[in-house]
Parts: C-alpha cells; sequence; structure tokens
C-alpha cells in the first residue's frame, strides 16, 4: 500500500501545534490548571494572546488519536496483531513508564518546585522526592499512556469484528453521516465529570479522558483509513475549513475569558462543533494540498514523537525560570521560549537516540535508526 504522505505531514504539524499551544498555555491566566501564570489578572488583564488555546484545544488532541487509529489499521494489514502491539508497548508504554523515573522526573521537579517553597516536602526523604518528582513529570506523556490502553481495546474491537464486517460497512459513509459524526465526539466530552472532586480521581480522570478519545481513536481505524472516505473530505476541504472557521470565531468570541478545559466548556455543543470540523477540516486540507514528501517532511516525520516526547521540560525549565528569576518583557518571554520549544527538543531527540538504553527508555527506541 503506497505510504500516506498527507497523514504523515498533518501529524508532525499538529504536533508543531502542540509546542506551540503549551507556550501560551504554560503564561495564561484563564484559570487553565499548571504553568507559571499570566502576567496579570483577568479581567483585568485580558492577555489576548490567550487565544491560540481556545483555536487550537478543542480539536488537535482528537486529531492525533483519529491519525493514530487510521495508521493502526495500515500498521495491522502488514503485521500480526501480537507484533503490532509488541511494538506499541515498546513505543508507547515503555517511554510513559519507564521514561519518567530515566529522563521526565527533571520536568517533575519544576512542576513540584512551587510545593517545595512552600514546604510541602519538608521531611521527607530523598528517594520519596524523586519517585514523586517522575510522577509529577508525566505531562504530556499522559497522550501515548492512553494511546496504548487504546490500542489494546482496539485488539479486544477486532477479536469481535474478525471479518471486517463492521470496516467494510464504515467505509460506505457519506457526507451526511461524516458530519453526524461529531454527535459522537459530544458524546465522548459527555463521559468527562462535570464538578470533579478535589479528594478523588476525577481530576484525572478528566485529565486522560479515555473514552472521549476512545471515539476518534476508533472512528479513525473503522472509518477514516477508507480511501474512499478520505476523497470524499478531500472534495470537500473548502468548504469544510469555512464552516470550521466561522465556528472557530464565534466560539472565541462567545467564550474567551472562561477556563477552555473546564468539563462545562469542552461539553458544550458548540466546542465541539468546532472541534470535529476542524478535525475533518484538517484531514481534508492536508489530503487535498500536502500528499507530498521531501526531505524537511521526512525529518519531521521521522523525529516529531521524540520532539513531543521531550519538549515539556524545556517549556518547564526555560518558562519557569524567565518568570521567576529575570525582569524580561512578557512578549520577550514568548519569542524565548518559542525559539527554544521549536528547535531543542529536536536537538535532545539527536542526542538522546544516540545513546544505548537511554534510546529505548526515553523513546521507546531499540537501535538508532
Amino acid at each position: 500500500m503506497e505510504r500516506k504522505h498527507w497523514m504523515d505531514n498533518l501529524r508532525w504539524v499538529t504536533v508543531l501545534l502542540v509546542l506551540f499551544y503549551h507556550v501560551f498555555y504554560f503564561y495564561n491566566n484563564k484559570g487553565v490548571f499548571g504553568g507559571a501564570g499570566g502576567f496579570g489578572e483577568y479581567p483585568q488583564y485580558k492577555q489576548y494572546q490567550d487565544v491560540v488555546m481556545y483555536i487550537l484545544y478543542p480539536w488537535f488532541m482528537p486529531l492525533l488519536f483519529l491519525l493514530a487509529g487510521a495508521s493502526s489499521r495500515y500498521a495491522l494489514q502488514k503485521q500480526s496483531g501480537k507484533e503490532w502491539f509488541k511494538s506499541r508497548t515498546r513505543k508507547l508504554l515503555v517511554p510513559g513508564t519507564i521514561g519518567l523515573f530515566v529522563f521526565h522526573w527533571m520536568v517533575g521537579y519544576f512542576n513540584t518546585v512551587v510545593a517545595s517553597r512552600q514546604g510541602v516536602f519538608e521531611g521527607v526523604p530523598t528517594i520519596a522526592k524523586y519517585f514523586m518528582m517522575a510522577i509529577s513529570g508525566t505531562g504530556p506523556l499522559w497522550f501515548i499512556q492512553v494511546l496504548w490502553l487504546l490500542c489494546l481495546v482496539l485488539l479486544l474491537v477486532r477479536a469481535i469484528d474478525r471479518d471486517d464486517k463492521l470496516w467494510n460497512w464504515c467505509g460506505k459513509a457519506n457526507y451526511v453521516a461524516i458530519i453526524l459524526m461529531g454527535v459522537l465526539f459530544w458524546v465522548g466530552e459527555q463521559t468527562l465529570v462535570q464538578h470533579p472532586r478535589p479528594e478523588s480521581l476525577d481530576g484525572l480522570w478528566n485529565l486522560y479522558k479515555p473514552l472521549f478519545y476512545l471515539v476518534p481513536f476508533l472512528m479513525g481505524y473503522f472509518v477514516f483509513s477508507h480511501d474512499a472516505v478520505q476523497e470524499k473530505l478531500e472534495k470537500a476541504w473548502i468548504p469544510l475549513l469555512a464552516c470550521a472557521v466561522v465556528a472557530g470565531t464565534v466560539l472565541v468570541i462567545t467564550t474567551f475569558g472562561q477556563d477552555n478545559t473546564s468539563p462545562l466548556y469542552l461539553g458544550s455543543w458548540l466546542n465541539c462543533l468546532y472541534g470535529w470540523l476542524m478535525c475533518l477540516a484538517m484531514m481534508a486540507w492536508f489530503k487535498a494540498r500536502f500528499d507530498r514528501t521531501g526531505a524537511f517532511a521526512g525529518y519531521m516525520t521521522r523525529s516529531s514523537f521524540g520532539a513531543y516526547i521531550l519538549h515539556y521540560l524545556v517549556i518547564a525549565a526555560l518558562g519557569y525560570m524567565m518568570k521567576m528569576y529575570t525582569n524580561l518583557a512578557p512578549w520577550m518571554m514568548y519569542v524565548i521560549l518559542f525559539m527554544a520549544v521549536m528547535t531543542i527538543p529536536f536537538l535532545l531527540n539527536e542526542i538522546i537516540k544516540r545513546i544505548p538504553f537511554i534510546r529505548w527508555c526515553v523513546l521507546g527506541i531499540k537501535k538508532e535508526k
């Protein structure tokens, strides 16, 4: 089967958007948990640059799960389920668990430094602090942890649909069916705990959102892995993108200032409509205009996963130190952090993938490629 270059390109571009998003997330003042906080209290200080979060957050992670689902279909046409799941375990579960203790404890250090300043860790043994920092350093690794679980679910679903009856049926989806799948997008968001209790695991459930992300992952596998469905999207890329822009504009204008990661916000019909339309529009646009590759695109296809895994240390360390220990103007902090996160993670990836064993722990690589 001919490689889907448009999927490769859409995946690495979306990863770059995740890195871009985290620059603004880290300094947001809209009540979104995490980061170092903004440069003034909202609404006195509007901080309009936070609009980036409202534009990107509703769709970029669902899109990555959707692409992962479609890619899983293609991989399972070449490998047995056992071989495929073994490779997924090495690529996803190993960095998402062992990698925490080898690399991401450093991210956890910056995540817990405020707690240390407040005396939370006073009297805590060093080894206990290390484990707490490792777990706290999970950060963006939630994505690969959830993806590994969904791969396990997919094997169970495939065992039921042995003859591909469901997959073949889904390939008949027309435009109306494709648009209406946004209802499933909305249903998935309703699985979040609307009023999470601080003393419970509600917050963790809302962070990982496994049932919500199961929806685009399975849709990617059963629906959007079909050439016929992709061709339908390609033909409609202009109206899909136009509708997405309109929905996104209305969403931003009517909700700016709200916590755009809260369950109530995410479960709103307008957020789900915009998120689903953007997923469709981005796939359609890239299928129509970016189904090609080259030296740069090839490099990004190979390296974007590693950059995603490694990038948050740059955000947490540099972002925190600039905010706490410099008098730089806010715009300068954004520029420096943006330039750093678009370069340093790729350099770290090049270094780590050349170190035996460490590359397996952190990147899930058995040997240098």
